[in-house]
């Protein structure tokens, strides 16, 4: 069955019945992070957003629903504030305080402080560390205060019919939607996307990541670090203390993907053993706790992020490497950029999905995308080797860029997501 919802995923307001009609400036499939950030951003300026999520939503903040992070830039998070979602998660929002990067096997080490951008009290931190499902049970909980946005789940698309002034959205129940627009947030594996046939570089690989919550000793005070190991990369992500005191991170663990199988069916014992040889004792005693999980690594990205009343968002426009932690930021700020080109469209009264519009967001996020993919891509590939050139040619770079102090700013800068041609959100200007 197919709720349609302007509450909370916990009280559906209406059951939809079959052969519905309705109407909205803009559609967008796909109720994850990036598709619902958007729909947001775009309700806050005046534009009415019906959202189709395929999964019942009323288990998306449970704790074994995913148990990933998202590490949120400094831009991400004035997106977030500006349309009024961070407040419901900022209370369950580490702040990333400083960030080591260590390459394993040799001694080269790179350090960023937050405090070397702004040398005072008032320094902001390089980003923070969310759950996703915090992230998510704020989107939801914002859903009571929003009349323009229309939140239906679960919702299966048919088809979509998109011609030259309007595009029709066909569920399977035979409800009918029709909008200007439609924005495809349906994730890596875009549907929409293969639909409209675009055409998608995509590869896989051999590694996947364990994802788990660890408890340990002493407080991380905000560090995040990244290990750079020859099956892939380990990293080290500060959360928020537990409701019983204990200090916790979350673990990124990239390893071959044929020996993944083997370390989730470890005992809890064995299991700690491998992950403290890992970790390190820096903040003594570790250990797991709560669920593993595990999820292939591949990198995807579309030719294009247009078609004819279509754009794509999110991972449905590019799904990368998570060794940088930027892939969530690239979906806010695709989410930032559409919502602002949508905006500016309406206002002049244009044709929000007419093809020239489109292009501005194409051009506007083509190479942000493009340029971030690859380089996580180079880095993936030139760390996940004991090749001992490699390795000697590594730690020179890392300690060149800990030696020179606007290289390392730089970097900061660009992590933090506060550089280049900024949406207004992006900015924290309100559209």
């Amino acid at each position: 069955m197919i709720k349609e919802q302007q509450n909370s995923p916990k009280s559906p307001k209406t059951a939809l019945n079959g052969g519905k009609q309705a109407s909205c400036d803009v559609v967008v499939v796909g109720g994850g992070m990036a598709g619902m950030t958007f729909a947001v951003a775009l309700e806050s300026a005046g534009i009415t957003v019906t959202v189709l999520e395929r999964l019942d939503p009323a288990g998306f903040a449970d704790a074994g629903f995913d148990g990933r992070v998202s590490a949120l830039s400094l831009g991400s998070r004035q997106v977030l504030e500006t349309i009024g979602l961070w407040e419901a998660m900022s209370q369950d929002a580490a702040p990333i305080l400083d960030i080591d990067v260590t390459d394993g096997g040799t001694p080269a080490f790179l350090h960023f402080d937050h405090k070397e951008l702004s040398p005072d009290s008032n320094a902001q931190p390089m980003g923070h560390i969310v759950e996703n499902r915090v992230i998510r049970r704020a989107q939801m909980e914002k859903l009571p205060k929003l009349s323009g946005l229309k939140f239906m789940a679960p919702a299966v698309v048919k088809n979509i019919e998109r011609g030259k002034t309007g595009a029709r959205v066909c569920l399977d129940d035979g409800t009918v939607i029709t909008a200007r627009l439609v924005v495809a947030a349906d994730g890596r594996a875009s549907r929409l996307r293969k639909d409209a046939k675009i055409n998608a570089t995509s590869w896989h690989y051999d590694q996947s990541a364990i994802v788990t919550t660890v408890i340990h000793d002493q407080p991380h005070q905000g560090m995040a670090v990244e290990k750079f190991l020859a099956p892939g990369p380990f990293a080290v992500l500060p959360m928020t203390d537990d409701a019983d005191g204990h200090h916790r991170s979350s673990i990124v663990w990239s390893d071959r993907s044929d020996l993944v199988p083997a370390f989730l069916k470890l005992n809890e014992s064995d299991f700690n053993g491998e992950l403290a040889r890992r970790f390190g004792d820096h903040l003594g005693c570790v250990c797991a706790t709560g669920p593993r999980w595990s999820y292939p690594l591949g990198l995807s990205l579309a030719e294009t992020y247009i078609a004819d009343r279509l754009a794509l968002i999110g991972d449905a426009a590019h799904a990368i490497h998570p060794i940088a932690g930027q892939g969530l930021n690239l979906g806010i700020r695709d989410a930032a950029a559409l919502a602002e080109v949508v905006v500016d469209a309406s206002r002049l009264g244009l044709d929000i999905g007419m093809k020239t519009v489109l292009e501005d967001y194409q051009h506007w996020r083509g190479f942000d995308a493009v340029a971030l993919a690859g380089a996580t891509d180079i880095l993936n590939r030139l760390f996940s080797t004991n090749n001992a050139p490699l390795r000697f040619f590594r730690g020179v770079g890392i300690d060149v860029v800990n030696a020179i102090g606007p290289a390392r700013r730089l970097f900061m800068r660009e992590a933090m997501g506060i550089t280049g041609d900024l949406p207004r959100l992006v900015r924290g200007d309100v559209l």
